[in-house]
């Protein structure tokens, strides 16, 4: 199983990026999906989530600025990210809950590769 995250780049405060993350492999379910972020010299913290239902969860420093979102078919989840600020900077990295056949249907957490978000202000 791989989760190939992408999208990050440049961007000046107030601007918008999208971030995709395909999941690919020998997939038979997959269950919550969401982004995480680590800027330097901190902590890796949860930006947002979404369930397999569709429920989706936020930090309150994204709030009403940031949308996740998920294709069922293309195995991906977005992360829609507008007004964005200096204090965004960081490097996003995906995440899935993913159950396989060699994981006996069991769901396993799997991390994508990261991509750098840098806000300039």
């Amino acid at each position: 199983v791989q989760l190939q995250a992408s999208g990050g780049g440049l961007v000046q405060a107030g601007g918008s990026l999208r971030l995709s993350c395909a999941a690919s492999g020998d997939i038979f379910s997959i269950n919550g999906m969401g982004w995480y972020r680590q800027a330097p010299g901190k902590q890796r913290e949860l930006v947002a989530d979404i369930t397999s239902s569709g429920r989706t969860n936020y930090a309150d420093s994204v709030k009403g600025r940031f949308a996740i979102s998920r294709d069922y078919a293309k195995k991906t989840v977005y992360l829609q990210m507008n007004s964005l600020k200096p204090e965004d900077t960081a490097v996003y990295y995906c995440n899935s809950d993913i159950g396989t056949v060699a994981s006996g249907f069991v769901a396993l957490g799997y991390w994508g590769q990261g991509t750098l978000v840098t806000v300039s202000s």
